[in-house]
């Protein structure tokens, strides 16, 4: 059974708007990914940014994740598109690790789809949450 997420309503209607945009704009590569992270969205509790639990992963949320396999720690920032940056660790909500983490909290452990099989990441800990700090304009 697939895990209920939480999310703010302001995340949801931007990240719904990207996909649309996607859908109706994109190469059509990505479609699985999309249907995914749409489906997600649709599942998700939504709150509003005051609500939004503090251990949440959230759009603009700095987080340290570990490679459950290997034991690498990576810290990722999870962004819109237009902000992504590979070389700064900063990661599309579209994009499927980004799609993987959305919603997800402290200690949890994410099952991330990859060519090679799955790789399992836990989320060791949010280094910063925009909500936590005050900041719902992001």
């Amino acid at each position: 059974m697939a895990r209920t997420i939480e999310i703010t309503f302001k995340d949801r209607e931007r990240i719904l708007k990207l996909i649309e945009r996607e859908k109706e704009f994109g190469t059509g590569r990505n479609k699985e990914p999309l249907r995914d992270l749409e489906q997600e969205l649709n599942r998700a509790n939504i709150v509003s940014s005051e609500e939004i639990p503090h251990e949440s992963i959230t759009m603009n949320s700095k987080v340290l994740l570990k490679d459950l396999a290997l034991g690498e720690e990576t810290i990722y920032t999870l962004v819109y598109p237009e902000d992504a940056k590979l070389s700064e660790n900063k990661i599309s909500v579209l994009a499927p690790i980004g799609t993987a983490i959305l919603g997800f909290r402290e200690g949890d452990v994410i099952d991330w789809k990859v060519p090679a099989g799955t790789v399992q990441l836990r989320v060791e800990k949010i280094l910063y949450q925009p909500e936590a700090s005050g900041n719902y304009d992001l």
